[in-house]
């Protein structure tokens, strides 16, 4: 399909650009068509990115599969690529600068951001990268526009010699630091990761940054050998043994210091519970369905002083480490990389990740 040429709103160099790009769109619960949208317009304080590569995350499934939002919607938020626009009061970036971009950024100043609790800050809530409809995120598209409020404090440059792929992992690694670091992990602690999808992956490693010796669960046979590959010191199928029988032979009985759930079923935090020794930790990662309601043995928490945690999102304060662990390469997160699609293949890209088949993270490349 050609396209006509479209001058950007607020555009220092007034570059040209198509007025209509490819996006995957979402109409509804379980949804998507590959269409052509508007490409969006900034203002003299905005940016527009062409999205080189955006990373599928758990959330962005949820939404989709259950219809959490309304439609119509253009989602994905772990966006890497190149400005090709720059808003005429924007001086800290210029055309062609490669950034990894946020959506999300807090104030830094609130009752929440003082005590850390950033994602928790009514501004965070307020997505700031969009391709279209309603904010929210925009990835899945071929061009991004960030606001104000991103362009300022959600973007990071991207060094020579890392790929966008790499860059893409920015913000999940951001997300898994804060939830490792919330969950207090320590050196010489034993740890679970309960599913070792890319996050769980993602949380396995940080552990063992921390010094934890970590072991992991997951029914596919892949993914348990990716993880023990990748340093945990033993992975189970939960399908067909007890985890917290084989916890137990590596804590002398206990259970573990630490269980960090990365599987967003119900069912998984009693397992946790099971798994961590009396006054261990259960942090819930993967937990953030709205409708979705949690039953748990009382005496866990109440006898046996066991706490439950949460963690959602990235941290402000963690932006600058989370991107040195990528762009160091301390992290191996092109090893997690399986499957690339193209917008056009969307929704073949999203039922894989629904239903994974020796698949890790898989990217939409525009």
């Amino acid at each position: 399909m050609s396209v006509a040429p479209n001058l950007v709103a607020g555009s220092e160099s007034r570059a040209t650009l198509p007025r209509k790009m490819r996006a995957g769109v979402y109409h509804g619960a379980g949804r998507v068509a590959t269409e052509y949208v508007p490409v969006p317009e900034i203002a003299e304080d905005e940016v527009l990115i062409q999205v080189a590569a955006c990373g599928i995350c758990g959330t962005d499934l949820k939404k989709i599969q259950h219809g959490f939002i309304r439609p119509p919607q253009i989602f994905g938020h772990e966006v890497a690529g190149t400005i090709v626009a720059v808003g005429s009061a924007v001086h800290r970036w210029k055309e062609g600068d490669r950034v990894v971009s946020f959506h999300h950024v807090p104030c830094g100043a609130c009752f929440y951001c003082d005590r850390r609790l950033f994602s928790q800050c009514p501004a965070y809530k307020k997505v700031g990268l969009t391709a279209g409809f309603e904010p929210n995120g925009g990835g899945f598209a071929e061009y991004v526009r960030a606001m104000p409020w991103i362009v300022e404090r959600g973007m990071v440059e991207i060094p020579a010699g890392i790929s966008f792929e790499e860059a893409t992992f920015v913000e999940p690694v951001n997300t898994c630091l804060k939830a490792v670091e919330k969950a207090r992990i320590e050196a010489g602690e034993t740890v679970v990761v309960m599913g070792q999808g890319p996050i769980g992956l993602l949380l396995m490693l940080l552990a063992r940054r921390a010094g934890a010796r970590v072991l992991t669960t997951d029914p596919m046979a892949e993914r348990r050998a990716v993880s023990e590959r990748l340093g945990a010191a033993g992975a189970f199928d939960p399908l067909v043994l007890s985890v917290a029988e084989e916890v137990r032979k590596f804590t002398a009985g206990r259970g573990a210091d630490a269980v960090l759930v990365a599987v967003p079923l119900p069912a998984a935090l009693t397992e946790a519970l099971a798994i961590a020794r009396p006054g261990g930790r259960v942090l819930l990662f993967a937990q953030n369905d709205p409708h979705m309601k949690i039953e748990f043995p009382a005496a866990d928490v109440g006898v046996e002083e066991k706490e439950i945690l949460g963690s959602y999102s990235a941290a402000l304060d963690r932006q600058e480490e989370s991107a040195n662990l990528i762009f160091s390469r301390t992290l191996p997160v092109s090893a997690l990389i399986t499957h690339r699609f193209s917008l056009e293949e969307f929704g073949a890209a999203l039922s894989l990740a629904v239903r994974p088949n020796n698949s890790l993270k898989i990217l939409v490349i525009p």
